[in-house]
């Protein structure tokens, strides 16, 4: 008479799990680390807002036949202007792109102004890394150049 095996030995259970934590220690790494890549993902979408928010307020300045300093009204919110753009302040670019909740240096409302923007939750907004630079339009006579936006995003990880 014959004793038929029904189930799985105690053998190839142990197997089974060793396998699955071989996989689990070299798969887990590679996902473990979503922050930097939502920074970085935050720092891009802040960029690209901010150079659309710019041009569309220069856009509907140019609309209203109006340049310079003239300010203009964007979905009922004023937005301070300078040589076309919007300032690199609170009332400017920031009004604009309606960034919210973000960590936000002081800028400017001057001529060629650096505001710096960095995704919440970090430290305070540092120049160099994980950083939006909005630079305001410089409306210095024979250096005219318009507002510019530039993410940094090496050190978002």
């Amino acid at each position: 008479m014959k004793k038929q095996q029904s189930g799985f030995t105690l053998i190839e259970l142990i197997m089974v799990i060793v396998v699955l934590g071989i996989l689990a220690a070299f798969a887990l790494p590679r996902f473990a680390d979503f922050g930097g890549q939502a920074r970085t993902a935050t720092v891009e979408g802040l960029a690209g807002a901010m150079r659309s928010a710019a041009g569309i307020a220069h856009a509907s300045q140019v609309a209203a036949g109006a340049s310079g300093s003239t300010g203009v009204t964007i979905e009922n919110v004023p937005i301070t202007m300078i040589g076309g753009y919007p300032t690199a302040d609170a009332d400017g670019i920031i009004a604009a792109a309606q960034v919210d909740g973000a960590e936000v240096s002081t800028g400017g409302s001057g001529s060629a102004a650096v505001l710096y923007v960095a995704p919440a939750g970090g430290s305070a907004v540092s120049t160099s890394t994980c950083v939006v630079a909005y630079t305001a339009a410089n409306t210095t006579a024979g250096a005219e150049a318009p507002a510019s936006v530039v993410a940094t995003t090496g050190g978002c990880n």
